[in-house]
């Protein structure tokens, strides 16, 4: 096998356990996952010791885009610390209406291990770090009362709105980014 199959491999590998993850939960055999990527379980083993570390490199892999999703990106120098803050949950709104909207990947993949030393609740806690490391800097750079208490505050909007649209018992139209706007009133932000 060559090092381009393998990567083709390897890609596959990734790109089947972040839709059926996503889609289907973590219980997902190892089975359906090869299947699913047309690989044979021998070949997964051969990159992955184990289906969490297939997991734990496929929600790594997923970061950089679902973060460059709630970005606002070129547009980022323009925007007040205010406006990138509700930019998130601008995005996290227009996500939420997509038909296979599931929720936020990484706050499932906690909330379904339940083990905050899984491979993959490291990775996904570490991409829900980040989130919340952002909104610190937005709402200190936005002059907050308290920065770290109000970033924890939109980490809780932010992770509720995903469970609750994601389990389809909640259409977000505005919801998030009216609610958030109004905390950032109270937390000073301009």
């Amino acid at each position: 096998m060559t090092t381009t199959d393998k990567a083709s491999t390897k890609e596959r590998l990734l790109d089947a356990a972040a839709e059926l993850f996503y889609r289907d939960g973590v219980s997902i055999g190892v089975e359906a996952l090869c299947r699913t990527a047309g690989v044979s379980k021998r070949s997964m083993y051969q990159l992955f010791a184990s289906k969490d570390e297939v997991l734990a490199a496929s929600l790594e892999r997923r970061a950089p885009g679902y973060a460059a999703q709630l970005e606002p990106g070129e547009r980022e120098d323009a925007l007040t610390p205010r406006e990138r803050i509700l930019y998130v949950f601008e995005q996290a709104e227009k996500l939420s209406a997509e038909p296979d909207y599931q929720g936020c990947p990484f706050l499932a993949a906690l909330v379904e291990l339940k083990d905050p030393e899984h491979p993959a609740s490291v990775v996904a806690r570490t991409a829900k770090e980040r989130l919340q490391s952002a909104f610190r800097s937005q709402a200190r750079e936005g002059g907050a009362r308290d920065p770290e208490l109000l970033s924890r505050q939109l980490m809780l909007i932010f992770d509720g709105a995903s469970a609750r649209a994601g389990a389809h018992i909640e259409t977000l139209d505005g919801l998030t980014t009216a609610t958030v706007a109004t905390l950032l009133n109270a937390g000073g932000v301009a």
